[in-house]
């Protein structure tokens, strides 16, 4: 299976192409992207060189072009579909089917890759972006069990891609706005999650407390590693009960379904974490090309260690087990 790299900075990318990857994904500094992160992404110039550095090694380039269109704003998507067809991307991650249609009129002969956030999941859906627009890959939502993606698979016309290992996100991905309740800013449109000018931090009493955009997310007692506040990652109180109501701040490794994922048909794997520094990218992608080489026996002295750099410093294997309650 193909082993699909993130990178958030010229210097990640090359750390990831050095480190094993066979293809590494990226986005351009603007809202265009679904990392829109201030210090992180490209400029034009900076993906022209990652693109020439990976193709000199035969590590393809993927430009994620992953928000949807502004209505009146199309042309920034436009343009950046045209700049990154003629700066030489292998594919473009695209989740709008407007722009599909764009890229797939204006320029037919690029590889076009469905992204998550298009949150296509059934064969229905994926068969019509195959047939409208030429779609050669589509990444799935994170929650399909492996059972789902086998019987998927014959179904579809088109490689399948998987997240493997980094953030989660248990929602049917491209249909989740709660940051924007919190922020004003949505992931979908401004390429956005909980962005850091709305994080807050502040001790009370023993307790360490996480705010987003002026709302109370997480307290944490001293024993507790303090996690990143995301709206989906909080502690609510419902009815009697206390707890993670959507989601628990872990990451997403699926290490132990690799031979399943195989056989099921998936085509590739990718890494999330393009908000990440270039150490956590290299080593990640360096312990994640040794474990697709090695037995499944190898695999759990591979990856122990990776936990350690795991939201919480814990992992789930997601929907892939669905042990949720």
């Amino acid at each position: 299976m193909e082993l699909i790299c993130p990178a958030g900075t010229p210097a990640a990318y090359r750390e990831a192409v050095d480190a094993g990857a066979d293809a590494v994904y990226c986005g351009f500094r603007d809202e265009t992207n679904a990392r829109n992160f201030p210090g992180l992404n490209f400029t034009r110039e900076e993906l022209a060189a990652s693109i020439a550095y990976g193709k000199a090694r035969n590590v393809q380039t993927y430009v994620a072009l992953n928000t949807f269109m502004r209505a009146g704003a199309e042309r920034l998507w436009y343009k950046a579909a045209d700049d990154a067809v003629l700066l030489g991307a292998d594919a473009l991650i695209v989740a709008d089917l407007a722009l599909m249609a764009y890229i797939s009129e204006t320029h037919p002969r690029q590889r076009l890759h469905v992204s998550v956030q298009a949150s296509a999941s059934n064969a229905d859906a994926i068969n019509f972006l195959v047939q409208t627009f030429g779609a050669k890959r589509l990444v799935l939502p994170r929650v399909l069990t492996v059972a789902d993606i086998a019987a998927l698979a014959p179904k579809v016309a088109c490689e399948l891609e998987v997240f493997a290992f980094g953030g989660l996100c248990v929602m049917a991905e491209g249909r989740c706005s709660l940051s924007s309740y919190a922020t004003g800013l949505s992931p979908n449109m401004q390429g956005v999650c909980s962005p850091a000018s709305h994080v807050r931090y502040r001790e009370d009493g023993e307790e360490m407390v996480s705010e987003l955009g002026g709302y109370t997310i997480n307290r944490f007692g001293a024993d507790e590693p303090a996690g990143y506040p995301t709206l989906c990652k909080g502690r609510f109180h419902i009815a009697d009960d206390g707890g993670y109501a959507f989601e628990d701040p872990v990451s997403l490794d699926v290490m132990e379904h690799l031979d399943a994922l195989r056989a099921a048909g998936v085509t590739a794997l990718k890494i999330e974490g393009r908000q990440r520094g270039k150490a956590y990218v290299a080593e990640v992608v360096s312990r994640l090309r040794q474990a697709l080489a090695a037995t499944p026996e190898q695999r759990p002295a591979l990856l122990a260690h990776l936990r350690r750099l795991s939201e919480g410093q814990r992992t789930t294997a997601g929907a892939y087990e669905k042990k949720w309650r």
